[in-house]
């Protein structure tokens, strides 16, 4: 009789202990859920932010209407993959240097400001850096190529190419005309980086303005 007792007892303590389980697992699984939702809306603002932005940039002229949105599809798809996701990295400068060796300036210049504005990579962003300030010459855009090579010298002070940023303010001064400037920067990247291929690049330019 005893035993027929507990057993009557212990059920309820069982379906109990059961219930108590799956109420612990449900609520997890809905910690999880709000979890993802905060993630993902942060995303959305995230969007709504640089849409926003790109917007109060200026008009978008019809024929690179199909370009921008297919731009901001991809900038989207890897902007949800992770801030600082390195495939995410490493495949939108591919795709940019692609565009770059095809001398699609535009679509490159797009690419590797999206790299330069949205993510952290020692490599990978100081050399987006530099070949901004290269298109940006090829543009003739002076005063915008200073800007990212002194974007790139001042954040990268110590990356392989803030030697040949600081020989390419050089010439941005020599193109404007500021040929004592252009001396002062080509004299301080041979004494400071002399067993760079930049420094004889320098060194060649200042015998030739002797």
């Amino acid at each position: 009789m005893k035993i027929f007792i507990a057993l009557l007892i212990a059920i309820p303590l069982s379906i109990n202990a059961q219930e108590d389980a799956a109420s612990d697992i449900l609520f997890l699984k809905i910690q999880e859920l709000e979890g993802e939702i905060a993630n993902l809306r942060s995303e959305i603002e995230s969007q709504a932010y640089l849409i926003e932005k790109l917007l109060n940039e200026g008009p978008i002229l019809d024929d690179e209407i199909s370009l921008n949105i297919e731009q901001s599809s991809v900038e989207n798809t890897f902007r949800f993959e992770g801030i600082n996701d390195s495939e995410s990295i490493v495949e939108v400068y591919d795709q940019a240097i692609s565009d770059l060796n095809s001398k699609d300036y535009q679509a490159a210049k797009k690419s590797f400001t999206f790299l330069a504005n949205n993510f952290d990579d020692d490599e990978k962003i100081p050399l987006s850096l530099f070949w901004l300030g290269e298109i940006s010459l090829l543009e003739s855009n002076l005063d915008e190529g200073e800007e990212f090579f002194q974007r790139l010298i001042a954040n990268y002070p110590n990356h392989w190419r803030t030697p040949l940023a600081h020989k390419k303010i050089g010439d941005i001064f020599m193109m404007s005309g500021q040929s004592s400037a252009a001396k002062i920067k080509y004299q301080y990247v041979v004494q400071s980086f002399p067993n760079n291929s930049a420094s004889s690049l320098a060194l060649q330019l200042l015998e030739n303005m002797e």
